[in-house]
């Protein structure tokens, strides 16, 4: 069985990312295992909140599921280490990285909400890497509860310092997310309390988002472009305003058959739109679409519509709760 026709544990893709291209994902921990429950997450409330590194997931299990995937010579721009938690719990991450940097000269990129760059063995795990993507989603201690919801050894100050002293230390880029939420944080006071951060931390550049996918709580909703643009130039440094474009998604070429495991493990990572699969799996879309449709029909997939675009997503997902105001609306 080649490694396009068997579904993986822990590696995923390549998918189309708007933060790296296309990239080669790598999972370290369990479902939703994280240090965060933020309002936003694509992939549901957090069912194990923790701040315990250990090793989730054999390291040799990933890398030779990793050694498979790269043997079959599929193009990719990153191996980001990422996934359905957050990949710096995972205790061998440092072991993996040097691992991953003897296998292959494809850059790597590790997806971190950021929250344990305090932790020194964490810091020293992640020297390795070619570039390390944090998360800053608030300006002041009480949004950070609000929207990130994290474990209760991470304080906010906490937090900022690891992200500072971190990014110090680090030999490679870190490109600091900033996400955004309507009526929460996407406002110029709040931007600019942001902003003041961002200088202290020193980023290569900072990457500005928003709710793009289904979020964990209803309440979570998206800043319009226009808007992002405009509170954008609030932030100090380079800044990229990330959108919501979608991939043309004929990149069928290769007229290549994914099992709909394979497919059920992208989505398990991240809620995808049709083109999001084509371009992930080497389809043309119209193909992606009649696996999709054939997944929903038997009951594995769902479908959720986020700003006229419609996600599929698989139907084993932690639940998603309304806001005290949507409840005593309903």
């Amino acid at each position: 069985m080649s490694a396009r026709e068997r579904p993986f544990k822990h590696v995923y893709g390549p998918v189309p990312s708007r933060r790296l291209g296309r990239s080669l994902g790598v999972d370290l921990v369990p479902f939703k295992t994280c240090s965060y429950d933020c309002v936003y997450c694509q992939l549901g409330r957090t069912t194990t909140k923790t701040t315990e590194r250990k090793e989730y997931v054999p390291v040799e299990e990933v890398l030779s599921e990793l050694r498979e995937k790269l043997a079959a010579d599929e193009p990719c721009d990153f191996i980001g280490l990422a996934g359905s938690g957050e990949p710096t719990l995972h205790s061998g991450i440092g072991t993996l990285i040097r691992a991953i940097k003897g296998l292959t000269k494809i850059p790597v990129a590790v997806l971190t909400n950021g929250s344990l760059l305090w932790m020194e063995d964490v810091q020293e795990d992640l020297l390795g890497a070619d570039f390390v993507l944090p998360s800053l989603d608030a300006g002041d201690a009480h949004l950070f509860q609000w929207v990130n919801r994290p474990a209760e050894a991470i304080s906010f100050e906490r937090m900022v310092d690891g992200l500072e002293s971190f990014t110090k230390r680090f030999p490679g880029e870190v490109w600091l997310e900033v996400l955004l939420l309507d009526g929460v944080t996407a406002y110029p006071a709040q931007v600019e309390k942001i902003g003041a951060l961002v200088r202290r931390i020193g980023p290569a550049r900072v990457q500005l988002n928003t709710a793009s996918r289904p979020p964990a709580e209803l309440f979570a909703r998206a800043v319009s472009e226009s808007r992002m643009l405009a509170l954008a130039s609030l932030l100090p440094g380079r800044v990229e305003v990330l959108t919501a474009r979608e991939e043309a998604g004929s990149h069928g070429e290769s007229g290549a058959d994914p099992s709909e495991p394979e497919i059920l493990t992208l989505l398990a990572r991240r809620p995808c739109t049709a083109s999001d699969v084509a371009v992930g799996l080497g389809l043309h879309v119209t193909e992606a679409l009649k696996h999709l449709e054939h997944l929903c029909a038997a009951g594995t997939v769902k479908t959720a519509t986020t700003d006229d675009r419609t996600f599929y997503i698989v139907t084993e997902r932690s639940p998603r709760t309304e806001s005290p105001a949507e409840r005593h609306a309903g």
